[in-house]
């Protein structure tokens, strides 16, 4: 742990916002952008190839994805489509992967600034990772170049909706897919969340969640429960608009006022080994900044009475994004300073850690899936995390496997054998116990 070099694996012309890995074809998807300044950043949506060459992770550029003049703040993937957040929009897009046709141009676009297919021109390597621009100016220059591969990405919009219906400077702050792929939920800038059938994009839900910007979002597997983290101090927990309850962390913890702290992120996860279980994480984040930073804290919740089940400090710098792996074992911090922390959801022991990581704040963290295209890239892990920031680098984060059996039982066996020991000590030495 400590201060530590992580080489980039793919820096962007671009500040990057989001990050999602498709589980099916192990395409990494990365955004973001300069917005609607006029500053010569672009915005874009850029589509990585992700490998492992014998010891050394690379990250190749496939396709870049023009998104005009707005920048995608944060995404959202289920199956073969994305939905991007770009100023008070939802915008949804299919992707997919064909081989190139004989005779096709590779820079084909059309009139509304969609790509057909990614440049095919040669790369350097950098530290692993793709070319291009980037790094701590957010990348004032050209597009990064792409590397010549038999598979070309092939974007496609889908429909489009007003998530967010600010006054001024609308825009949407998160997005969500349920699991089954029937309903997308946004939530804004004006406190509103929004639900959308899919994939007819037809509004189901709308109504004010929060007296302020909605920071999170997230929806329970069976599609019954949704919470939202305000920026008004409240983690509210709803069964379609009706509010159900709201959350609170620190009811046994004295020292801790009602507004010195508010909720940053909120996820569901499942519990490894338990099929019936459900877990609720939050994020809490000091409200105010101090000359002497209080520590922010996670807590893990029942995701079904809602019931807080363990609350511990995580570190003194501002927690800025929260990802939970598929499994439900690890928990991905990132921070406002640039940090990269991954815990374990069970115990909220912190197993990862390397500060600074970034030069920024961290927008998004991503886990690798425990899929077919993606476990050959993690190797020999326990883990891996991609981390991307408003630095323009994306990163990769990876524990080596530490044990070949859980900490749980080691710990059993410890203590059954000291038991063990007493009793023989007890039966044969009664004067020694």
């Amino acid at each position: 742990m400590g201060k530590r070099k992580v080489p980039d694996l793919y820096r962007a012309p671009f500040p990057l916002y989001t990050v999602k890995i498709d589980p099916k074809t192990g395409l990494v998807i990365t955004a973001g952008g300069g917005g609607a300044s006029k500053t010569g950043i672009k915005n874009a949506v850029h589509f990585l190839g992700l490998e492992l060459v014998g010891s050394q992770h690379s990250a190749t550029l496939l396709h870049a994805y023009d998104t005009g003049s707005c920048a995608t703040m944060n995404m959202a993937l289920g199956g073969d489509v994305f939905a991007a957040g770009q100023d008070g929009n939802c915008r949804v897009m299919r992707f997919r992967q064909q081989g190139p046709k004989q005779g096709q141009s590779s820079a084909s676009k059309n009139g509304s600034g969609e790509q057909g297919s990614a440049r095919r021109r040669g790369v350097k390597k950098q530290n692993g990772g793709g070319g291009g621009g980037g790094g701590g100016d957010a990348g004032g220059g050209d597009d990064p170049q792409t590397k010549d591969k038999s598979v070309e990405i092939i974007v496609n919009k889908v429909g489009e909706v007003q998530s967010d219906l600010s006054p001024q400077d609308p825009l949407q702050k998160c997005v969500r897919f349920s699991p089954d792929l029937k309903l997308l939920l946004t939530g804004g800038a004006d406190g509103y969340v929004r639900v959308w059938e899919y994939p007819s994009l037809k509004e189901k839900l709308n109504f004010k969640a929060h007296q302020d910007e909605i920071e999170d979002i997230d929806i329970s597997p069976d599609n019954k429960r949704i919470v939202t983290a305000g920026r008004d101090f409240a983690c509210s927990v709803w069964s379609d608009d009706q509010l159900m309850l709201g959350l609170r962390w620190h009811d046994h913890m004295p020292h801790i006022t009602e507004k010195m702290y508010r909720y940053h992120s909120c996820r569901f996860a499942k519990v490894e080994d338990q099929k019936d279980a459900l877990r609720l994480y939050t994020v809490q984040i000091p409200h105010k900044r101090e000359r002497k930073p209080p520590p922010c804290y996670l807590t893990k919740w029942d995701g079904k009475s809602f019931l807080p089940l363990l609350t511990k400090p995580c570190g003194s710098e501002v927690i800025s994004c929260l990802s939970v792996s598929d499994s439900g074992t690890f928990l991905g911090l990132g921070t406002v300073t640039g940090s990269v922390s991954i815990y374990i959801a069970f115990s909220l022991q912190k197993l990862y850690y390397v500060q600074e990581s970034h030069g920024i704040v961290v927008t998004d963290l991503a886990f690798l899936p425990e899929t077919p295209k993606c476990k050959p890239v993690k190797a020999n892990n326990e883990v891996a995390m991609l981390s991307v920031a408003v630095d323009s680098r994306c990163q990769l984060h990876t524990v080596a496997n530490r044990r070949s059996v859980p900490i749980w039982l080691v710990l059993f066996l410890c203590v059954a054998l000291l038991v063990g020991v007493m009793l023989l000590l007890q039966k044969f030495l009664p004067g020694f116990i």
